[in-house]
């Protein structure tokens, strides 16, 4: 994981080279390299899609996903970090820490994935591998441990000097990496290397009190011991080993695959996974399974992260196994949905490349190719063989499930064994920042749309589709220009289908401001004796604002005497169609709590239809009398740019809107950190290439949502009018 062009594709091409899966040296620029096989990733020279892959590594078996950089991609990262025990972090030793290093790195704290870090292109003039450690430590919060030193830096780049072991490590370029030889320290670099030691001693021994007592006891310092401390930081997420090297010159990759087996978790290091009951998804009761490294010792629990459609219209569905071991042949509970799968074929990945397996154990991600809907008698059956689980607890069997219909495989469900299912938590799906009207060119394209936008919906949940409810048009959602871009280029690729776009359009949200109460009733009585029942339906509730990221929070305390236990979920999906409508400009509305306090029904008149009209009118009534506002995002953005140009770049960021948060240099070049809302930024970088002549770069993300200005509100209030 990493910002973008900090080199994480071709350090897994090195890795992937040296572990024997590739016979070839491939390279970003020129479009060969295994893990970027889309053709807008080989034109582009930027990795689009997380790709999956496997090596074996000093009799290890290690599982690799090489992630996009760009922020419009993120929701690649987001899965990823999900299914995977650690992740080597990867920063341009020039520029150090950027801003989707900080995303990135964000997305693993909230995973709380142990990571070690790589300081790549140490051979680039400028190269400062102790700045960026200490930018480690200032931005991201981390607490860095240098166990290398690089020999030479810039274009004298050679090797690395291993602190632990004291040895010095050169590459044959010959070889192209391949090979090398360990040595001893350079007479001239042994004093710095000894005092990095120390350093190095003192940072783990702080951080671990086993070490610390070695330490303060005097006890010499095995090479063993120093690694199984740091270990043991890693994998508590005390603390990040930092290494050095350059990939792209072959050098420092056999000690970052070390380094992933001395530091980085293994399966078993995590001998539980936790989940919830699928038929009380609400519930907080918290449910265990063992990871059970072994066939038949666990029922099984696995997660979909990832959702692929190939050429034939068929899917497959990248899975991480946590307990148990997936079969060709099993019939399995999908516990999100319900619905029960055949396996008809498992596969092991290699980017785009499939090699058929008969079984996934614990700890190991593969993907499942169309899986078949199958009957409660079938899974029983499937699972009859299996000996011990026949004793497992059936409280929780099929039959509630069986009568429900199978579709596909989608992106956060968990797949389970029948007869002991658990719900594991999916990953966080960000929302969308912007929008455009997408329109068929030609009659022919108008029935290949909708395949190809479902089929991309499927594959990638951050991107959206949803009809305007004013003219009809469609309109695409996602992260970003780039995102959409790419989108577009695909169902011209994919599908043969020719579309026009519309300009871009900001997606904005809504909320309330303070709290109100609402109310209404639906009553409507027959005309006449004999004829049509009525309809009555009353619904009373509380809107209130919660803190910004709360999203949208809906409980029902109303008394079943007041709303009958039959009538609550139309009451709910009533509040929830008019939360995604808004009451001011047509937004979906965020960051408040509708409270259901009470209502009354009628015995005979009563309806579901009744109650979703009456919430959804009660929630209006009470979100206008709240003062409601319109909200924009507001992106975090950063350019870095020549001195010459800092005025010209802080001038526009200022017509834009934009907030200026700090200004950083170094030698020759300053980064600006601002924060500017969306609706601002199209179109920039086309103008930031334009005042800086193609030497400026910037990166933004969403940051958060805030109110707009008030002559922006009312325009967009018109606009819906």
């Amino acid at each position: 994981m990493a910002h973008v062009d900090a080199g994480k594709t071709t350090t897994t091409e090195r890795i992937l080279y040296y572990a024997g899966v590739s016979s070839r040296l491939g390279n970003v620029d020129e479009g060969s390299t295994v893990t970027d096989w889309m053709e807008q990733e080989q034109e582009r020279g930027i990795s689009i899609t997380a790709a999956a892959t496997t090596f074996d590594w000093n009799d290890h078996v290690v599982n690799l996903i090489d992630t996009p950089g760009h922020v419009d991609f993120t929701m690649e990262v987001e899965r990823s970090l999900r299914v995977l025990d650690g992740a080597i972090a990867v920063f341009d030793a020039v520029e150090g820490v950027q801003s989707q290093s900080e995303t990135v790195w964000r997305q693993a704290d909230r995973y709380r994935i142990p990571r070690i870090a790589f300081i790549n292109k140490c051979d680039r003039e400028g190269a400062d591998p102790d700045r960026v450690v200490e930018a480690m430590r200032s931005r991201l919060g981390a607490a860095p441990i240098a166990i290398q030193l690089p020999l030479g830096i810039g274009p004298s780049f050679e090797g690395v000097i291993d602190l632990i072991a004291m040895r010095a490590r050169r590459w044959d370029a010959a070889s192209f990496g391949a090979s090398f030889t360990d040595g001893p320290i350079p007479e001239d670099q042994a004093d710095v290397a000894s005092l990095a030691r120390d350093m190095m001693i003192e940072a783990i021994a702080e951080l671990d009190d086993e070490l610390m007592a070695a330490w303060v006891a005097g006890t010499a310092l095995a090479a063993g011991a120093i690694r199984a401390a740091l270990r043991r930081i890693t994998l508590a997420n005390r603390g990040v080993p930092a290494l050095v090297g350059a990939a792209f010159r072959n050098l420092g990759i056999h000690n970052l695959l070390d380094a992933v087996l001395d530091y980085l978790p293994s399966p078993a290091d995590f001998i539980e996974v936790r989940g919830r009951d699928p038929q009380d998804p609400t519930s907080t009761a918290t449910l265990v399974r063992k990871l059970g490294i072994g066939a038949d010792s666990e029922p099984l629990a696995a997660l979909a992260f990832k959702v692929q459609i190939d050429e034939a219209g068929g899917t497959l569905t990248f899975v991480r196994v946590y307990a148990g071991c997936l079969r060709v042949g099993d019939a399995v509970l999908n516990a999100t949905k319900g619905h029960l799968e055949q396996i008809g074929r498992l596969v092991r990945m290699f980017a785009n490349h499939r090699e058929d397996i008969k079984q996934i154990d614990a700890g190991m991600i593969g993907a499942v190719h169309d899986p078949v809907p199958v009957t409660a008698a079938d899974a029983d059956s499937s699972f009859a063989t299996r000996g011990p689980r026949d004793s497992l607890d059936r409280s929780h069997a099929v039959r509630p499930y069986s009568s429900l219909r199978s579709t596909r495989l989608s992106t956060g469900d968990t797949l389970v064994d029948p007869r002991s299912p658990i719900l594991l938590d999916a990953m966080r799906v960000p929302s969308p920042v912007m929008g455009v009207v997408i329109e068929p060119e030609t009659d022919a394209d108008v029935a290949m749309i909708a395949q190809a936008l479902e089929r991309i919906a499927i594959e990638d949940p951050s991107f959206r589709v949803h009809a305007d409810p004013d003219s009809g048009q469609i309109v695409i959602s996602g992260m970003g220009e780039l995102h959409l871009e790419i989108v577009v280029e695909r169902m011209r690729r994919e599908f043969g289908v020719k579309a026009r776009i519309g300009n871009p359009q900001v997606a904005y949200r809504e909320t309330v401001t303070r709290r109100a109460e609402g109310e209404h009733k639906l009553m409507r009585t027959s005309a006449r004796v004999g004829g049509p029942r009525g309809e009555y339906g009353h619904v009373q509730l509380v809107v209130e604002p919660t803190d910004r990221g709360g999203g949208y929070v809906y409980e029902n305390r109303a008394s079943t005497s007041e709303i009958p236990q039959e009538h609550a979920p139309a009451v709910e999906a009533g509040v929830a169609e008019a939360v995604e409508r808004g009451v001011l400009a047509g937004h979906p509305m965020i960051d408040l709590r509708v409270s259901v306090v009470g209502g009354s029904y009628h015995p005979v008149d009563s309806n579901p239809y009744a109650f979703k009209v009456a919430g959804s009118r009660a929630f209006v009534d009470a979100a206008q009398k709240a003062s409601p506002t319109v909200l924009e995002p507001v992106m975090a953005l950063e350019v870095v740019t020549p001195d010459e140009h800092i005025g010209d770049v802080l001038g526009d960021l200022h017509a834009r809107r934009g907030k200026v948060a700090g200004i950083t240099a170094r030698p020759g070049v300053q980064t600006v950190a601002c924060f500017v809302p969306m609706a601002s930024m199209f179109g920039y970088a086309t103008d930031l290439r334009n005042r800086t002549r193609g030497r400026a770069t910037y990166a933004m993300e969403l940051d958060h949502y805030a109110e707009v200005p008030q002559q922006l509100r009312d325009d967009l209030i018109a606009a819906r009018a």
